[in-house]
Parts: structure tokens; C-alpha cells; sequence
């Protein structure tokens, strides 16, 4: 098998990937990844003992247990794009070899659970309650690099979706992949399911306006209006159709919970973001340990 070459996976002077700046031995089996560099710390300050702590720009990995089970947390900064660093080196961690820079034979498949914040597309998912999302819909264009195989009902939902909301006219062609079965069927009492749209900005793409026009003003209502079946969408956020897309890819497992922080249909805040972060990491992080 021909080698990777030096320039398409770069490992540092460490023997360690290089945005992640992590070498293999200091990753996990199952892996929380945050947005926010700071939330890395509300993470692993619930573990019993942080083993491995690394750093390299907005990547924060802590490596530690909780109990037996042993957890990496991961920041991945904000967007779909860097979720595409992020996944890539996760894997190449696990399924590299970083001696010889070759794939190896026997593929690792590694759990990826997001623990993130978001906003609600249903009145009724109010503040501060948790959303397991059972498919990430991404209406950036991250996936559109790679060759990501839908099963009939991803197809079904997306079509649906492009036919309710006309967003290929637009110029913007949706992508759609699902939560891992084996993990969703954990997070159930206390979180709401449904489909986590996953957007390319926080300002227009979410139907935010300050002082720019939108080129579609009613897309947030035809989010919240949509339903396929029993499936409606739940939340947006900036990460979960990403990591569902390229782990479904990769053969990893992939699961995003999110808190919700604002409620769209109500125009309602969280009275404490920060309580209600640390609600969802104690009462999540109890069910990855038994998992």
C-alpha cells in the first residue's frame, strides 16, 4: 500500500496530528466533542482522572475516565469546517498508521457524541431541555466533497425538505445523514428527538437579521413548519449534519446532543446558558459511562 504523502496528513515533531496536535495513544475510544474551547474543562472536571491534556489552537483535548470508562473531550471550534479537521484526524488517529503512513487493515470504529448548544425550531422544545438528534440536515456544503450514500429514508426526508422549503433555488443543495441507532437508543428520557438542521452561520443562514436583507426570509418558518412521517425538525445549530455525515462515512459511530438556549417560535433566552450547559454534560456524561 503506497504511503500518505507528508503534505495530505501532517504529523509534528511529537508524532502528533497536526491541528489536533494528539498522537494516537492520547485518544479515546469514545470522544465528546465541544464547540468551545472553555467547555472542554466542564467536561473533564467530572472525571475521576485526566490522563492527557493537549492543545493547538481552538483544538482542547483532555483524555481521562470516568469510572472504567475511558473519554476524550474535544474542542472543535465553531462551523462545519472545522468539524471536516477535526473527524479527519480523529480518524487517521485511530485507522492511520502513523509509522509507516499507511491505512491500516483492521478499521477502529470510535464513538463521537456532540455535546452543543442550539436553538429551537418548536415552540414546544423550550429552553433549557435537550434534543438527541435523529438525523443531522446540513445546508452548508461540507459533504459535497465527499461521497456520502443515503439509504431510502435519508432520500425521502431530503426531498421532502428541498420540495417544502424551494431551497434549491437558492443555490443551496441540502445533504442529509443519520444519527448512529446504537447510541440514540441511550438518550431518551429527558431528550426530545428529531432532525438537527445544521447551518453555515449564525447570522443569516439562521434567519438573523441586523442590517442585511436575507435572500430567504421564511426559511426559519419552513424549518419549523416541516414534517416527513413521524420525523419534524427539532433544532439548528453549526456542527451535528457534519459529524454525522463523515462518520457514516467512515463507519464511526455519532450521536449530537444539544441544549437548547434560544427558542425561535417563542423569541425566548435562557435565563442561565451556563447551568443549563453543565445540566446536559452531568446528566449525558452519566450515560456514556454505562455505555
Amino acid at each position: 500500500m503506497q504511503p500518505i504523502g507528508a503534505s495530505e496528513m501532517i504529523i509534528n515533531e511529537r508524532g502528533a496530528i497536526y491541528h489536533l496536535n494528539v498522537r494516537p495513544d492520547q485518544i479515546a475510544d469514545t470522544i465528546i466533542t465541544v464547540g468551545d474551547p472553555d467547555r472542554v474543562a466542564e467536561v473533564s472536571k467530572y472525571f475521576d482522572r485526566v490522563e492527557h491534556v493537549c492543545a493547538h489552537r481552538e483544538f482542547i483535548t483532555h483524555t481521562g475516565y470516568v469510572g472504567n470508562k475511558r473519554i476524550s473531550v474535544l474542542s472543535t471550534g465553531i462551523g462545519p469546517d472545522n468539524i471536516d479537521i477535526a473527524l479527519n484526524e480523529v480518524d487517521a488517529l485511530v485507522n492511520i498508521d502513523f509509522e509507516t503512513k499507511t491505512i491500516k487493515e483492521q478499521k477502529k470504529s470510535v464513538a463521537i457524541i456532540r455535546m452543543g448548544t442550539c436553538g429551537s425550531l418548536q415552540g414546544e422544545v423550550g429552553v433549557d431541555q435537550l434534543v438527541a438528534g435523529t438525523h443531522g440536515l446540513g445546508i452548508d456544503n461540507l459533504l459535497h466533497f465527499y461521497n456520502l450514500q443515503n439509504n431510502e429514508e435519508e432520500k425521502a426526508i431530503l426531498s421532502a425538505f428541498e420540495s417544502h422549503t424551494q431551497i434549491n433555488s437558492h443555490r443551496v443543495f441540502p445533504y442529509i445523514a443519520s444519527a448512529s441507532a446504537g447510541l440514540i437508543k441511550h438518550f431518551t428520557q429527558g431528550y426530545n428527538h428529531g432532525i438537527t438542521v445544521t447551518c453555515p452561520g449564525f447570522y443569516g443562514p439562521q434567519g438573523r437579521i441586523l442590517r442585511m436583507p436575507l435572500a430567504m426570509p421564511n426559511l426559519v418558518d419552513q424549518m419549523t413548519s416541516f414534517k416527513y412521517g413521524n420525523h419534524h425538525i427539532a433544532n439548528f445549530e453549526m456542527e451535528t449534519s457534519a459529524i454525522y455525515g463523515l462518520c457514516n462515512i467512515l463507519g464511526h459511530q455519532c450521536l449530537s446532543i444539544n441544549v437548547i438556549v434560544a427558542n425561535r417560535v417563542k423569541k425566548e433566552y435562557s435565563k442561565d446558558m451556563g447551568q443549563a450547559v453543565n445540566n446536559m454534560i452531568q446528566k449525558s456524561l452519566a450515560i456514556i459511562e454505562k455505555i
